[in-house]
């Protein structure tokens, strides 16, 4: 990958608080917001929500979702500022809040309407991705650049910690056959219920 040369934060910050606040008066809004709020209970990674501490999809998607919506308003505006450098664009974020990101992106329709609605465009590739967020990085300062002040720390994860819960994690879902962060699965789905562990 090249060398990747970042928009000053201020004006990222400040051009994501204008995306951000359009695509909140965006007359399918609220829709999007609830079809997102459906999409967590149907479709989750072992590796990003569960790394929040005694998460709950009733309590942790909206604030999760408005994280969201500032990534994807970071990123548009990066993308906007850049001259549509998807390199520059794709920012390192916190695994529970991209996988948000994900469940956003997941509402295909609504999403175009709202891009060509608001004439930005909301960047998202999987083979753009960088994982280890941290604290006090360019991410950050873009989003305190736009007035949001400090991350919720519930959220915004550093790659550290998250290590450490990944661990912890695997350990857990080894025990019952699931490896590989999920990739793999070793249950014989056709074992007697009462043979099952707990």
């Amino acid at each position: 990958m090249s060398h990747i040369v970042h928009p000053d934060p201020q004006s990222v910050g400040g051009r994501a608080a204008a995306i951000l606040a359009a695509s909140r008066s965006d007359l399918d809004f609220e829709r999007l917001t609830s079809s997102t709020s459906l999409y967590a209970s149907c479709w989750s990674t072992f590796t990003g929500y569960p790394i929040v501490c005694e998460f709950d999809l009733d309590t942790d998607t909206a604030p999760l979702f408005a994280e969201a919506l500032k990534v994807l308003a970071l990123k548009a505006a990066i993308y906007e500022l850049t001259d549509g450098d998807e390199d520059a664009a794709e920012l390192v974020v916190s695994a529970p809040v991209d996988e948000m990101v994900h469940a956003v992106l997941a509402q295909h329709t609504l999403v175009v309407q709202v891009q060509l609605r608001l004439g930005i465009e909301f960047v998202h590739m999987t083979d753009r991705e960088r994982f280890g967020w941290m604290a006090g990085d360019y991410t950050e300062q873009c989003y305190r650049a736009a007035g949001w002040g400090d991350p919720p720390a519930r959220y915004w994860i550093g790659a550290e910690e998250t290590a450490r819960r990944m661990r912890v994690l695997d350990a857990r879902y080894r025990s019952i056959g699931v490896t590989g962060g999920g990739r793999r699965v070793s249950i014989d789905f056709d074992a007697e219920p009462a043979a099952l562990p707990g």
